[in-house]
C-alpha cells in the first residue's frame, strides 16, 4: 500500500527526477490534484478532461491515454480511506533555452499521500484574508492548471503568517478571481455567483459540478460574472470549492462575518450523495 508521498515516474516507482526537465526549469507542464476515496479517484474523467485542455493550450503532445493507464495502476494499490494524488505532466527534457523541442516526450509524475481528515464531512467554516498579491491576467493561460504557481505560493505564505484558512485573490483590475486553492462562490438574493475565468483562475472540477449538477439539483441558478468587493460585501453567504474540500463555507473575511451557510451545506449534501 502506498505510504505518504510515494512517487511514480512514467509508471515506475522513483525517488529521483531525471534532469534536465522543462517542468522544473520553466514550469512547462500541467497538473491535477485528485481526491482518492477507498482506492478510487473521484471525478477522474473531469480531471483528465481538464488535463487534456491544458496539454492542448501548451501544445504538449497528447499523453492522456498513458496518464489514465498509470492512474489506474497506482490507485489500484491504494487501500486507505482517503488519499490525495497529484498527477503532473511536464514537456520532458530539452536543450538549453525557452523554445520547446519539436520531438518532446512528456513525463508523467504521480505522487500519493495519505490524508488524516475525513473528507466525507464538511469542514468548519473558514476565516479568510485578502491576498496582497494579485493574479496576472493572461487569457491564453486562464482556466488551465499549469505548473507555474508562484502567485499561489506567495499568497499561501501570507495565509500561514496571518493564521487564517484561505485568502481571496483579486485580478489586476481589482475584481474577485478565486481563493488560493479553489473557486469562489457568493450567494445573493437566491442566486449563486462565481467569477468569470476569462483572464485568470482555474476551471475547477468541483466548480464545474456545482454549476452543471449540484446547484441545478437544488433549483439554484448560477451566474458567472465580473464580481467586485462590493458584491462580496453584499453577499448573503460565501463559500469556496476545491478537490479536497468539496465545498467549504466562509465565516469571516477581515472584519465582515457570515453566519448563514445553508446553500453550502445543501451543496455538500449533494456531494456526499455522489461519494456514496
Amino acid at each position: 500500500m502506498p505510504q505518504r508521498s510515494e512517487i511514480w515516474l512514467d509508471g515506475t516507482p522513483t525517488v529521483t527526477l531525471p534532469l534536465p526537465d522543462r517542468g522544473f526549469d520553466f514550469g512547462d507542464g500541467v497538473f491535477e490534484t485528485m481526491l482518492i476515496h477507498q482506492g478510487a479517484p473521484l471525478f477522474a474523467d473531469l480531471h483528465l478532461e481538464r488535463l487534456s485542455l491544458g496539454l492542448k493550450a501548451l501544445a504538449i503532445p497528447d499523453c492522456i491515454a498513458a496518464a489514465r493507464q498509470q492512474l489506474d495502476s497506482v490507485t489500484g494499490a491504494i487501500h486507505g480511506r482517503w488519499s490525495v494524488l497529484r498527477l503532473s505532466v511536464s514537456r520532458g527534457s530539452s536543450q538549453r533555452g525557452y523554445a520547446p523541442p519539436e520531438d518532446a516526450v512528456p513525463r508523467i509524475l504521480i505522487s500519493v499521500s495519505q490524508l488524516d481528515r475525513d473528507c466525507g464531512q464538511i469542514s468548519t467554516a473558514a476565516k479568510l484574508c485578502f491576498a496582497n498579491i494579485r493574479l496576472a491576467m493572461q487569457p491564453y493561460l486562464a482556466r488551465i492548471k499549469h505548473l507555474n504557481r508562484l502567485e499561489q505560493v506567495l499568497a499561501a505564505a501570507q495565509v500561514k503568517a496571518e493564521g487564517v484558512d484561505e485568502a481571496i485573490l483579486l485580478d489586476q483590475n481589482g475584481h474577485l478571481a478565486s481563493v488560493v486553492a479553489g473557486n469562489l462562490f457568493l450567494v445573493h438574493e437566491g442566486q449563486l455567483l462565481t467569477p468569470k475565468l476569462d483572464n485568470c483562475g482555474i476551471l475547477g472540477t468541483r466548480r464545474r459540478l456545482i454549476i452543471e449538477r449540484w446547484a441545478p439539483a437544488l433549483g439554484l441558478a448560477v451566474r458567472e460574472s465580473t464580481l467586485t468587493l462590493r458584491d462580496l460585501q453584499a453577499a448573503d453567504e460565501i463559500f469556496y470549492s476545491n478537490s479536497l474540500q468539496g465545498v467549504r463555507p466562509v465565516s469571516r473575511i477581515g472584519q465582515q462575518k457570515w453566519d448563514a451557510h445553508g446553500v453550502c451545506e445543501a451543496i455538500f449534501q449533494r456531494y456526499q450523495e455522489e461519494l456514496r
